[in-house]
C-alpha cells in the first residue's frame, strides 16, 4: 500500500515544511520503514472475512411445515436486512473482494460462492408445494423508525407519550445554551491566562519548554521555569496536606537503615564469613542464622508494607501538580529507597526462593499494574503516536495496553512490534501507511447512500493487515512482544455486554478484526464480525458470527475490565476524543502543569472563572443524565448515544494533546507527513510533563515483576500442577491405586504433605514443585491409566 497516496520527491516535501519538529530528512522517507513493502495479510483470510460478513440468513430459510412461510426464501445474493444486524436494517454488503483481478462487491462474492456450492436449502416453491396452492400475502411488520425503540423498550402511559418530545426539545435547547456558555467561559479563562498569567520572562521560558524536541531538552527548560517561579522551595519543604509526610520520612529512614545492615550481611556471606549458611543456599533455617539475617527480614517486612497502591498518599497526582518537573524531595527520596530495597530483595541470598515467591506475589497483588489507555477520536487518534514515542524514548511503555476505535489501531501497532521496530516506525514517513480515507467522494458517497456506511469493511481489513502483522492473534502478539493488548468492542445489540478482547478472554481472535469492530461507528462503518484463527491457520467467525461495533460508544476507557483481568489500578489515559477534550479542565493544575500565579495556590482564570466553569460543566452533566434516565433521547442509526458524554474518560494520569482547529475539518482524512510530524510533536509535548510520575511508578512495579519471574522456576504452563489445587492433588494421588514400581508408603504420604503450595486460579504464574518432589509426583500420575482418565474429566 506504500506509495498509493502518491507523495513523490520526499526531500522536497520535507524541505517545504519550515519546521520539521526535530525530525531528520530520513524520517520522511517511507522506504526506511521496517516491512514497508511486506504484504502480511493473505487473500484467503480476506475472503473468509467477506464470507462471514454476508452469511445466509437462517430466518429466511423456513421449513415447509410452517403455514405462514410457504414462500420461497429470497436469494442470498440479493441485499437483504439480516436479523443479526441489530443496529441498522440496511444490508452490510459493503465489502469488496478481488476474484481473478475483477473487483466485486461482497454480495456478488456471495452469489459466486453459492453458484459453485451444493444447494443445501430448498429455494424453489414448486420443489415441495402444490403449484396452484393459494399463498396468503405476508404482512409487513411495522419496523421502528429511525431512532425508535422496540415494543419492549417503549414506556406506556399517556403523559410519557404526550410530554416526551416537548421535554426533549426544552432540555435540548437548555443544553445547547449551557454549551455556548461553557465555550465563552473557556475563552475568558484562556484570555485571562494569556494576557495576565503568561507575560515577560515566564512566557519566554514556557515557549522554550514547548519547543523542545526531546525529553532531555524539555527537562532542562522545565527546571529553569521552576527555578524562576520559585517552585524549588516547595520541593524542599516536607509538609503537604495531600500525603502523610511524617510517616514517609520515618519509613524512609528505617528503610535506609535496614538496607545498609542487610547489604553488610550480604557482603559477609559473599566473603565466606558464614560457610554453613552459604552451603544451604542462604535458607536461614536455624535460629542463629535468622538472628544474623534479622536486618534482611526487617527490610522485607517494611518493603512489603510500603509497596502498596498510593501508600500514605505518595502517588497522589497533586504531589506532581505543583511543579513542572518532579515532586517533593522527600517523596522522591522515599521512592528511590523503596526501589533500592526491592532490588536488594530480588537478588539477596538470605531469603529462600519460596519466601521470595510468596513475598512478590503479595506485593504484586497490593501494588497492582499500570495500563496505557488510548482513546478513540477518528483522525485525532494519530496524536497517540507522539505519546507512544515519548514513552518509548524514556522506556516507560507499560506492559498492558488498551485501545478503542482509532486508539485500537495505534495499540495494535505497539503490541505487535518490538521497541527497536517502534523506534523506526514512529516517524512522519508512517503517514504513507495511513490510507484509510483515500477514496474520493464519488466513491464513498454512493456506498454510504446504499449501505449506510462510508467505508468498505473488507478494504479496511486489507489495510489493517500491515498494522497488525497480518492475521496475528492476541495470544501471538503477547508471545512476540510481551505486551498485553486489549481492544474494547460493543455488540450490535444495544443491551448485550461489551467485550474486552485480549489474550485471556479471546486468545485466538485476530487483532485486525477486533480493531475494525472497535472502529465501526454507525454511519461510518457497519458492524463487523470478529474472526478467529483455527488450528490449521484458517479463519472462521468468532462468537457465533455476532457483529460488533465501536467501543467508544459505551466503554472508551475500560478501567473496570482491566482491573478485573490484570489487576490494573494505575491508568495512563491518552484522551483525544474531540467531544471530550474540550471539557478536560483542572482549575488547580494537573501533573506537570501547575497554576502559574500565586505560587501554585491560585485558580486558573481566577476564582470566578474556575467557579463558573465547574458550575456549567456539572449542570451539563446533570441534564445529560436527565435525558438518559427519563428515556427522552432518540436512537439515531439505531444506536443508544446516552453514554457518549457520561462514561469515564480519564485515569490516574490523563494526557490530552493540544489540537488545532483544522483537525476538526480533517477528522475523516489521512494526514500527510508534515501533518503527522506536527501531531507526533504535540503528542510528545503533552506526555513529557507526566513522564516523571510514570517513571516513579514503573520503577517499583517492574522490580516486583522481575522478582515474580525469577522465583517462578521452570514450571511447564498447562501442567497438572498448575491446574489443580493442593487439596485436589493430594486427594487424587492418595486415592489412586499404587503400582508395584511406585507404592504409596508412609514416606510418600509425608512427602505429599510437604509438597509446595499451588496457587489457586493463578494459571499463568504457578510454580513447579521442587525437583526431588516432582520426580515422585510425575511417575505416580503417568503410571496409572485410571488416574489419567479422572484427571481428564477434571
Amino acid at each position: 500500500m506504500a506509495g498509493e497516496k502518491g507523495h513523490p520527491n520526499l526531500p522536497t516535501v520535507a524541505a517545504r515544511h519550515k519546521n520539521n519538529y526535530g525530525f531528520s530528512q530520513d524520517d520522511f522517507d517511507y522506504t526506511r520503514l521496517p516491512d514497508w513493502d511486506t504484504n502480511f495479510v493473505s487473500d484467503e483470510d480476506i475472503a473468509a472475512f467477506a464470507q462471514a460478513l454476508c452469511p445466509p440468513d437462517p430466518t429466511h430459510l423456513a421449513s415447509p411445515d410452517d403455514d405462514d412461510s410457504i414462500r420461497s426464501p429470497r436469494s442470498p445474493s440479493l441485499p437483504m436486512a439480516s436479523s443479526f444486524d441489530g443496529v441498522t436494517r440496511r444490508a452490510t454488503s459493503v465489502a469488496s473482494v478481488d476474484f481473478g483481478g475483477q473487483h466485486s462487491s461482497s454480495t456478488e462474492y456471495l452469489a459466486h460462492r453459492d453458484s459453485n456450492a451444493e444447494n443445501l436449502f430448498i429455494t424453489a416453491q414448486n420443489d415441495w408445494a402444490p403449484v396452484h396452492q393459494k399463498i396468503p400475502r405476508r404482512r409487513k411488520r411495522r419496523r421502528p423508525g429511525i431512532g425508535g425503540r422496540t415494543v419492549d423498550e417503549t414506556r406506556e402511559g399517556y403523559l410519557y407519550g404526550l410530554l416526551k418530545w416537548p421535554l426533549l426539545l426544552v432540555v435540548g435547547m437548555w443544553i445547547i445554551g449551557l454549551a455556548l456558555s461553557y465555550l465563552w467561559t473557556r475563552f475568558y479563562i484562556f484570555s485571562y491566562e494569556y494576557f495576565v498569567a503568561w507575560r515577560g520572562t515566564r512566557e519566554r521560558l514556557r515557549r522554550n519548554m514547548r519547543s523542545a524536541s526531546s525529553y532531555r531538552e524539555w527537562v532542562g527548560a522545565a527546571k529553569e521555569l521552576d527555578t524562576y517561579l520559585g517552585n524549588q522551595r516547595w520541593k524542599e519543604e516536607n509538609a503537604f496536606a495531600y500525603y502523610d509526610s511524617k510517616t514517609v520520612k520515618r519509613v524512609w529512614e528505617q528503610l535506609r537503615k535496614y538496607r545498609h545492615a542487610a547489604e553488610q550481611r550480604e557482603a559477609e556471606l559473599m566473603d565466606g564469613d558464614s560457610k554453613s549458611a552459604r552451603a544451604r543456599g542462604g535458607l536461614g533455617v536455624d535460629t542463629e542464622d535468622r538472628n544474623k539475617n534479622k536486618a534482611t527480614h526487617d527490610l522485607k517486612a517494611l518493603v512489603e508494607a510500603c509497596v502498596k497502591n498510593n501508600f500514605v498518599g505518595v502517588e497522589n497526582p497533586r504531589l506532581y501538580s505543583q511543579t513542572y518537573y518532579g515532586t517533593k524531595n522527600l517523596v522522591q527520596n522515599f521512592v528511590d529507597e523503596v526501589e533500592k530495597g526491592t532490588k536488594f530483595l530480588v537478588n539477596t541470598s538470605q531469603l529462600s526462593n519460596e519466601e521470595k515467591r510468596s513475598l512478590f506475589k503479595r506485593m504484586h497483588a497490593n501494588f497492582g499494574r499500570t495500563a496505557l489507555c488510548l482513546s478513540g477520536g477518528a483522525a485525532f487518534a494519530y496524536y497517540h503516536f507522539g505519546v507512544i514515542k515519548a514513552l518509548l524514548e524514556a522506556d516507560q511503555i507499560p506492559d498492558v495496553i488498551t485501545g478503542t476505535s482509532g486508539g485500537a489501531l495505534v495499540a495494535a501497532l505497539v503490541a505487535t512490534r518490538t521497541n527497536d521496530e517502534l523506534e523506526q516506525l514512529l516517524v512522519p514517513a508512517l503517514a504513507h501507511k495511513i490510507t484509510a480515507c483515500r477514496e474520493p467522494i464519488s466513491t464513498w458517497l454512493p456506498r454510504w447512500w446504499r449501505t449506510g456506511a462510508r467505508f468498505d469493511s473488507v478494504d479496511w481489513a486489507r489495510q489493517m493487515g500491515w498494522w497488525s502483522r497480518g492475521s496475528t492473534t492476541f495470544r501471538e502478539a503477547y508471545e512476540r512482544t510481551g505486551r498485553i493488548l486489549n481492544v474494547s468492542c460493543v455488540p450490535a445489540d444495544p443491551h448485550s455486554p461489551t467485550i474486552l478482547c485480549n489474550y485471556l478472554t479471546s486468545p485466538d481472535c485476530v487483532i485486525w478484526s477486533a480493531v475494525l469492530a472497535s472502529a465501526a461507528v454507525p454511519g461510518i462503518q457497519n458492524p463487523v464480525v470478529l474472526m478467529m484463527k483455527n488450528g490449521d491457520g484458517s479463519l472462521s467467525p468468532y462468537s457465533f458470527g455476532h457483529k460488533w461495533k465501536d467501543g467508544s460508544l459505551r466503554t472508551d476507557i475500560p478501567i473496570k475490565a482491566l482491573n478485573l483481568h490484570f489487576n490494573v489500578n494505575f491508568t495512563i489515559v491518552s484522551q483525544v476524543n474531540p467531544h471530550i477534550s474540550l471539557f478536560f479542565f483542572s482549575s488547580r493544575g494537573t501533573v506537570g502543569s501547575p497554576v502559574t500565579h500565586r505560587k501554585g495556590r491560585g485558580w486558573r482564570g481566577g476564582y470566578l472563572g474556575s467557579a463558573t466553569e465547574q458550575y456549567i460543566k456539572l449542570d451539563l452533566n446533570k441534564w445529560l443524565k436527565v435525558l438518559k434516565h427519563l428515556e427522552l433521547l432518540p436512537r439515531p442509526l439505531g444506536q443508544d448515544w446516552s453514554q457518549l458524554w457520561l462514561q469515564q474518560f480519564g485515569g490516574t494520569i490523563t494526557i490530552w494533546p493540544k489540537s488545532v482547529p483544522s483537525d476538526f475539518l480533517n477528522i475523516l482524512s489521512d494526514p500527510n507527513p508534515a501533518t503527522l510530524a506536527r501531531m507526533i510533536h504535540e503528542g510528545q509535548q503533552s506526555a513529557f510533563p507526566k513522564l516523571k510520575f510514570i517513571a516513579n511508578r514503573l520503577k517499583v512495579e517492574r522490580l516486583v515483576e522481575e522478582g515474580r519471574r525469577e522465583t517462578r522456576g521452570n514450571m511447564r504452563r498447562g501442567s497438572i500442577e498448575t491446574i489443580l489445587s493442593e487439596d485436589d492433588m493430594r486427594s487424587l494421588l492418595r486415592g489412586s491405586t499404587p503400582t508395584d514400581e511406585d507404592s504409596a508408603t508412609d514416606v510418600d504420604e509425608q512427602e505429599l504433605d510437604e509438597e509446595v503450595i499451588i496457587e489457586d486460579g493463578d494459571f499463568e504464574n504457578a510454580v513447579d514443585p521442587p525437583p526431588d518432589k516432582a520426580e515422585k509426583l510425575v511417575p505416580s500420575i503417568e503410571g496409572d491409566e485410571e488416574l489419567q482418565d479422572r484427571l481428564k474429566e477434571e
